[in-house]
């Protein structure tokens, strides 16, 4: 039978997985942008996103269970997870700003010269470099919220609660790229369709500004 806390952290916990995923637009808009620049399938854009997101909630939960194992104090490991949160803010705005110029340059030659073989070799990188900064980026609230106070009635209670975090957090992600992805591919944006890489770059670019200075 369930205790009530036990109640509460689980309740808790699918409310914050969803919250926070809802609230930080790096949570969906790199790879709704990225798919859309690139004319992925939806399941291609998925995809990404899916891998990405169980390394955003890993990286954390690892973590937070190396520190409640080995003692750690919870400062201490608030202290690693805002320096990791804030390497992936400004790894993210980085990115985007790359991106948004690479973008710019390669209309630039596509109106001189087709090089498909620069193209394909960004194509490889970028999923590599957003599942990179998901590694780093962690989710903020599971350690000190939720997975230290749910050590303190068993092992299994916070697996538990660790993993309706993780999963409410990966099937909002996912629901946000689809439902956006979907609604955006019923907009006519003909015109802007030679921008679209250089506009996805200054969305994500947008998106670490956001995480870094609002907090969001």
């Amino acid at each position: 039978m369930m205790t009530s806390e036990f109640q509460i952290l689980l309740y808790t916990a699918a409310s914050l997985g969803f919250v926070h995923t809802v609230l930080g637009p790096d949570h969906y808009l790199p790879f709704i942008m990225i798919g859309r620049a690139r004319n992925w399938p939806l399941r291609n854009t998925l995809g990404l996103t899916f891998m990405c997101g169980v390394a955003h909630v890993v990286s954390s939960v690892v973590i937070g269970l190396v520190g409640i194992t080995i003692g750690a104090q919870l400062e201490k490991l608030t202290w690693i997870e805002t320096f990791r949160g804030n390497l992936a803010a400004w790894a993210l705005i980085a990115f985007g700003l790359v991106y948004a110029v690479w973008g710019l340059q390669h209309w630039r030659k596509q109106r001189n010269i087709h090089r498909p073989d620069g193209l394909t070799r960004e194509k490889t990188v970028t999923p590599w470099v957003l599942f990179i900064i998901f590694v780093l980026g962690p989710c903020e609230v599971l350690i000190p919220v939720l997975m230290y106070p749910a050590a303190n009635e068993s092992m299994s209670t916070l697996l538990t609660v660790a993993g309706v975090f993780g999963v409410t957090t990966l099937a909002t992600m996912l629901a946000a790229v689809f439902i956006l992805s979907y609604g955006l591919s019923l907009v006519a944006v003909k015109p802007l369709e030679k921008f679209s890489h250089t506009i996805a770059g200054l969305v994500i670019f947008l998106s670490g500004i956001a995480i870094q200075l609002l907090g969001v």
